[in-house]
Order: C-alpha cells, then sequence, then structure tokens
C-alpha cells in the first residue's frame, strides 16, 4: 500500500495550524487552554486531507487533556480514498507553553491502516540513537554497555556523548550511573517526542535518549527516527495496578508487558510519514513569530520512511486569509 508522496505537505498544514493556535497562549499560563487550542485547530486542519484516518494515538488520559480521541476518524477522504493510521500530539509540551519554555512542537505521524502501535496510555521504557547508532543498542543491556557501543559507533569518547533524560525522580539512579560512566547529560522537563528526535539531527549535541515516558509519545518518536535511520527500542512500563489493567483492556497480555518492542514493532514498515512544527523555540525547530501586518512565521520538518527525505519548511501566513485561524482566533477571543 503506498502513500501518496504529497501528503507529507498536507501533514505539514495540519503541525502548523495546530502550533498556531496554541502559541498565542504562550507564557499565559493556561496550559489547557493551549492544548485545547492545539487540538481544534488539528482537528480542523485534518478535514482538508484526503485520508480515512482512525487516531490511534491520541492525546492520552495521563495529562487529563482534550483529546483527539483513540478511534475518531479523521480526514476528508472517501471509500476511494486510503485507509490510514493516524498518532497525534497536537501539544508536546503544554507546560513549556503555559511558561513560555522551550521545546514545544506540535507532531503527527501516519501509516497505512495497522502500521502503527496501538499503544496504552502507560509508561514506556525507551532508549533511543540517531543513524549512526543504529543497530548499537539494547534496552535490557546495563547502561554502561549501550553507552560504550554508541561511543564507538560515533567515534566518540563516553566523556563527549551526551544523554538526554527526563528530570523526574524516577531517573535518580539512571543520572547516577550515566554519570559514573562518565557521559555528559541533558536534563529536560517536557516533551518526549522532541528529545527523542533531538537523537537524529547531530547538530542538536543529543546523541542519546534514555529514560521512562509515555508510550504513546514513543510511538509518535519511533514514526520520526524510522524516517531519520535511527531506532528506537521500548518496554512497556505501567506504574501502577489502574495502568496494567489499561494494557491488559487493550489486549496487552502479562508476557507483552515485558516483551522488548523493536522499532518495527513500534511502526510497521517503510510508509510512513512524520511532521512537526516548533511552537516555542527549541533544539531543533523554531517558534512560532508573530509581526506587524497580522502574519507570523513557522518552521516546521516533515519526513519520509520510503525515500529518506527530510525537509525543513518555513513559512509566512497571513493569518487573515486563512479561516481556520481565523474561526479559532474568534473562539478564543484573540480577534
Amino acid at each position: 500500500m503506498i502513500l501518496d508522496r504529497n501528503l507529507s505537505l498536507s501533514l505539514v498544514r495540519v503541525t502548523e495550524i495546530a502550533a498556531l493556535s496554541s502559541a498565542k497562549f504562550m507564557g499565559r499560563g493556561d496550559k489547557n487552554g493551549a492544548d485545547q487550542a492545539a487540538v481544534d485547530g488539528m482537528r480542523e486542519a485534518f478535514e482538508l486531507v484526503n485520508v480515512r484516518g482512525t487516531v490511534v494515538i491520541g492525546e492520552g488520559e495521563l495529562d487529563e487533556a482534550p483529546m483527539l480521541y483513540i478511534g475518531e476518524q479523521i480526514g476528508a477522504g472517501t471509500i476511494d480514498d486510503i485507509e490510514v493510521d493516524i498518532a497525534v500530539d497536537p501539544l508536546d509540551g503544554t507546560s513549556l507553553v503555559s511558561k513560555g519554555l522551550p521545546n514545544a512542537i506540535s507532531v503527527i505521524a501516519m501509516a497505512p491502516r495497522g502500521c502503527l502501535l496501538y499503544a496504552p496510555d502507560t509508561y514506556m521504557k525507551k532508549i533511543a540513537v540517531g543513524p549512526k547508532a543504529a543497530g548499537k543498542i539494547d534496552i535490557e543491556a546495563p547502561i554502561e554497555d549501550n553507552l560504550k557501543a554508541v561511543a564507538k559507533a560515533l567515534n566518540k569518547d563516553i566523556s563527549d556523548l551526551t544523554v538526554i533524560i527526563q528530570d523526574r525522580p524516577r531517573h535518580y539512579q539512571m543520572i547516577q550511573e550515566v554519570r559514573r560512566v562518565g557521559a555528559r547529560i541533558k536534563l529536560f522537563g517536557e516533551g518526549d517526542v522532541a528529545a527523542a528526535i533531538a537523537t537524529g539531527f547531530e547538530d542538536t549535541g543529543i546523541d542519546v535518549l534514555m529514560g521512562i515516558g509515555g508510550a504513546p509519545e514513543g510511538v509518535i518518536a519511533a514514526a520520526a527516527l524510522k524516517c531519520m535511520g535511527g531506532e528506537m527500542q521500548g518496554i512497556l512500563y505501567p506504574m501502577s495496578d489502574e495502568e496494567v489493567e489499561r494494557c491488559h483492556q487493550l489486549g496487552w497480555s502479562d508476557e507483552d508487558i515485558k516483551k522488548v518492542l523493536t522499532l518495527e514493532d513500534l511502526v510497521k514498515g517503510e510508509e510512513v510519514f512524520f511532521a512537526a512544527t516548533g511552537i516555542t523555540d527549541g533544539d531543533l525547530l523554531k517558534g512560532v513569530v508573530y509581526y506587524g501586518n497580522n502574519y507570523a512565521k513557522t518552521h516546521s520538518v516533515v519526513m519520509r520512511a520510503k525515500t529518506g527525505t527530510i525537509r525543513f519548511i518555513e513559512a509566512r501566513h497571513k493569518l487573515d486569509k486563512n479561516d481556520i485561524l481565523i474561526r479559532l482566533m474568534k473562539k478564543y477571543g484573540q480577534i
């Protein structure tokens, strides 16, 4: 099943609208408002995309966020159009936007029906690297072994490696071990997807992602890493009986929960698209900038696994000529 390559630009338009809608809330202390605006923008923009999409990764209950809910049918496709899986995070980094902090992005991944893992809304242990270290990691191996293998693949000393880890108490022992081995650490507060994607671009200075984060975000990041030729491995990591039960409800057995999920388990095949637009300035993407004369500028990346093509797109938007943005700005009292 082959997806039209032109869908990549359609996906960028979706993340651009979500980012433009959400960025108006930057620094205003309203993370739910920012998230809802991103969701509304993404949902409306998808009505112009000619696919029959099913949301398999949505907003998720962990954030108690307004959802593009799992199972929702989106897209403007007819019976003649392709059926696809959609994984979305309209706003990866709700608190980042509300506080005006870096690395908030809007992201989307798409693949033919049945190709994106239907991940439960729980946590996942993850390790991710870029193309040069693909095939060299093992999530079940000791941290030291993984860092030595990555350093060798990148032709670096371990002291020159940078490991990105979420700044959470659950990672205290991991942080201590990375420090013992001698690698550098970059801590981040929020934004699993942006952190994982950063490993695929040398200019970010990030070599490895390690830690426990959202499983749905893991699938989205895996789509990007597949497009880039990188690698991610994961193991579901439910932290409560409630999360275990959530896995069971989706058909995951206790053995399945313990299974190592490879990149191919997370995202099957090569017909995979990924798009992201910066909301606030970050390591990879610039955030939305508003100018006079009612226009704004966005910075996005779009990727396709089949060809390995990665495009960075800078777009200028005339806000008073975009019907979706006009409706949303009226809804949120911004005009």
